[in-house]
């Protein structure tokens, strides 16, 4: 503009049209400049001049740092915008979905399972030994322990869930006899000291047989009479562990001794040792239980809430109801910490960094200023001549 209008001061005397493109360039170069300084005045001093009202960002950066604040929580964190914007999505539901694919639940699982050895070890030896006294034993007090026995083997008893067990009973008994045979025979000869030891052995022997062939039959015969004894046995067994005062008295004293035990010998700092010993051994286990049941549990809740239309909208409700409280109760706070954020920053590299984000928008605010200035001088000029005509 300042090239142009020199242009044309230079050679206006010969070409008289050129006072049009001089109003132009006149108008234009006083846009630009204009524009200049108050685009610079907003950042910074222009020409390094302390000019008054300029550097506005920098001079006003508190009250900035205030209106910000308090921009935002009136405008964005309020209770009708934050519901308005989350009522319009179905939250339990994309959970669900998300929840059912192995990969997600698995991720969960693994942060969770990851997470269990720094959890146990921030707590304190004392703090556990006061939750196990405060929480655990008094509940473990009133326990009926003999019912809970009998309850646990009717569970196990149940669909004979039981026979596999007792199958690897009578395995293990036969490999006992097998094994330590040449020790019963050294007992019985000790205890029938009149007899050769040949017969001793050979008695032995077939006792052993015997028995082992027994065994066998019971293993391979589901209906065997030992089967059904041992079943009997143990159903009144059940039965006198939910019902008999006797037990239930055995069952309360040994668990106040085990108790008793327990608190006298300090072993609360023991269980808590051997339970992070075995998390940590279990977490980092190629192929951790912990982890295979924590997905696991993970992609049945997201099928079970699939599933559930009605958890689906109470959970939507209670998760809507406590935004909502959030909001409420810490939207003042976000302000705050919005306002000392800003407040805190550098004023002259915080301007700075504002005049680099918009970057070429200023300069467009320049060359625009320019324009349109020298469009208003062209006007300007126009009046100018009709009016003194």
């Amino acid at each position: 503009m300042v090239v142009l209008l020199f242009v044309c001061v230079v050679f206006q005397a010969d070409y008289h049209w050129l006072a049009w493109p001089r109003a132009f360039a006149e108008a234009g170069t006083i846009g630009a400049i204009a524009d200049w300084y108050a685009v610079v005045a907003l950042f910074r001093h222009p020409l390094g001049l302390p000019i008054p009202h300029t550097a506005i960002i920098e001079q006003n950066q508190h009250r900035i740092a205030e209106s910000l604040g308090s921009f935002v929580e009136d405008n964005f964190l309020t209770p009708e915008v934050i519901i308005g914007r989350l009522s319009g999505h179905d939250t339990a539901k994309a959970m669900a979905e998300w929840l059912v694919k192995p990969a997600n639940s698995r991720a969960i699982a693994d942060v969770v399972a990851d997470s269990l050895p720094g959890l146990l070890d921030g707590i304190d030896d004392e703090d556990f030994a006061g939750f196990l006294d405060r929480l655990v034993i008094p509940q473990l007090r009133t326990l009926d322990l003999s019912r809970v026995a009998g309850n646990i083997l009717k569970v196990v008893t149940d669909g004979n869930r039981h026979q596999p067990l007792l199958d690897h009973g009578l395995e293990a008994l036969e490999l006992w006899l097998t094994t330590n045979a040449g020790m019963l025979k050294a007992k019985f000869s000790a205890a029938s000291r009149y007899t050769p030891a040949q017969l001793d052995a050979y008695i032995v022997s077939k006792f052993v047989e015997g028995v082992i062939a027994l065994l066998h039959e019971v293993v391979a015969n589901q209906d065997h009479e030992l089967r059904r004894q041992f079943d009997e046995a143990l159903q009144d067994l059940i039965l006198q562990l939910q019902t008999s005062r006797t037990h239930r008295r055995f069952g309360k004293t040994l668990m106040r001794d085990c108790l008793r035990h327990f608190r006298n010998g300090r072993h609360a700092s023991a269980l808590l040792n051997h339970i992070r010993t075995r998390v940590v051994a279990e977490v980092h286990r190629k192929q951790s239980i912990v982890r295979s049941i924590a997905a696991d549990v993970l992609v049945s809740l997201g099928e079970s809430l699939g599933r559930s239309p009605a958890v689906q909208q109470k959970l939507n409700a209670w998760w809507l109801n406590r935004a909502h409280q959030l909001v409420v109760r810490y939207r003042r706070q976000i302000s705050e910490l919005i306002t000392g954020v800003v407040k805190g920053w550098n004023a002259k590299e915080a301007s700075r960094k504002i005049e680099a984000e918009i970057g070429r928008d200023l300069q467009y605010i320049r060359i625009n200023g320019t324009f349109v200035g020298g469009i208003v001088g062209v006007l300007l000029h126009a009046v100018t001549l009709l009016l003194s005509g």
